[in-house]
């Protein structure tokens, strides 16, 4: 099974750079590779799916104009 991949900085040399880790060690401190502590962890996204697939829900309904144009919204 495949680990997450994180991305971290490191406050003193700038430095950019990813480990794999599992999720429960995401949070865990993580020393950049030129031995410096004081790293961050950095926000990512991830796209998850198909280029050209097309979203579900109420986007695709007749309403169209995503969820809240749709009128799916309370």
């Amino acid at each position: 099974m495949a680990m997450p991949r994180y991305e971290y900085r490191c406050r003193e040399c700038g430095d950019t750079f990813e480990l794999s880790r599992p999720m429960a060690e995401s949070s865990a401190p993580a020393d950049c590779p030129q031995g410096h502590g004081d790293t961050v962890k950095l926000l990512s996204t991830v796209a998850v799916g198909s280029a050209g697939s097309a979203p579900s829900g109420a986007a695709q309904s007749a309403g169209g104009g995503g969820c809240c144009g749709g009128g799916c919204c309370g």
